[in-house]
């Protein structure tokens, strides 16, 4: 089994940055697709962004504003957000899986970290 563990999480200012990491422990392999989710108070949880054997993948409203890279030394993920908004306060969960392909859609994974909150003010 893999543990995800999420960090950098905070309370930041509309137009700040923030940088998330997701490290995996446990058993991983090079095919091992990881990806961001998040949920706001209300909402569906959503999908942020993914990196896997097809590349990198990013969710319309955050394309230009989040990158997501990886580690495969350090079987660590990052989320980098820019130009923060109110409307990305959530809290973001990683994931993880060996059958994701595109990573949008949350059956793809196997595994999830317990989440890090991101408050933005506006």
């Amino acid at each position: 089994q893999v543990q995800l563990l999420e960090s950098g999480g905070g309370l930041v200012q509309a137009g700040d940055s923030l940088r998330l990491s997701c490290a995996a422990s446990g058993r991983t392999f090079s095919s091992y697709g990881m990806g961001w989710f998040r949920q706001a108070p209300g909402k569906e949880r959503e999908f942020v962004a993914a990196i896997s054997w097809t590349g990198t993948n990013h969710a319309d409203s955050v394309k230009g504003r989040f990158t997501i890279s990886g580690d495969r030394a350090k079987n660590t993920v990052y989320l980098q957000m820019n130009s923060l908004k109110p409307e990305d306060t959530a809290v973001y969960y990683c994931a993880g899986g060996m059958r994701v392909v595109t990573g949008t859609w949350a059956y793809e994974y196997d595994d999830w970290g317990q989440g890090t909150q991101v408050t933005v003010s506006s």
